[in-house]
């Protein structure tokens, strides 16, 4: 036991609180419980216990204001884009967006007046999920790809301290 001691005190650890911070963030996505379609289907799936998100950190909250992802689950209407924008806005900084199936990307096989053709035509969009409806296995890959996406990114963008007065 001693020999164990020895070695974590003499061990030292080199790490900035930028990858600190950043992978804090990956390891805790909380996307909101929000779905529009049949996607949605496959994005509660996810979350059951056969698939079991929780073990990559990923837990659903019932509010906006306690998600850091929102997660755009089918079909948006030209009529819902504005509730959806809204949803948006009233998530705390950062907060990133996965689209969710063929509908979410690209409007899908609905070309018509009252659907939105893809979902980056009003919010931001992180991580395109393909397939209609896409497999729950393919929405844990968007999940490890917004992860790494987030431990590359800049943990303080946007921020005060990253905002420095140019003389």
């Amino acid at each position: 036991m001693g020999g164990v001691n020895n070695a974590i005190r003499d061990s030292v650890l080199f790490t900035t609180a930028e990858s600190v911070i950043n992978w804090s963030r990956s390891s805790a996505l909380w996307p909101e419980t929000f779905g529009i379609a049949c996607c949605a289907i496959e994005m509660i799936s996810a979350g059951c216990a056969r698939y079991d998100l929780d073990r990559f950190g990923v837990v659903f909250r019932p509010s906006p204001r306690q998600s850091d992802v929102m997660i755009i689950a089918g079909t948006i209407t030209r009529k819902f884009a504005p509730v959806v924008r809204r949803l948006y806005d009233q998530m705390p900084e950062p907060r990133w967006v996965i689209a969710m199936g063929t509908c979410a990307i690209s409007g899908g096989v609905y070309n018509t007046y009252a659907v939105v053709q893809g979902a980056e035509t009003f919010v931001p969009v992180d991580v395109h999920v393909p397939g209609c409806p896409p497999r729950p296995e393919a929405l844990m890959h968007g999940f490890l790809l917004l992860q790494e996406k987030i431990k590359k990114s800049r943990a303080l963008a946007g921020t005060p301290l990253d905002r420095v007065a140019v003389p």
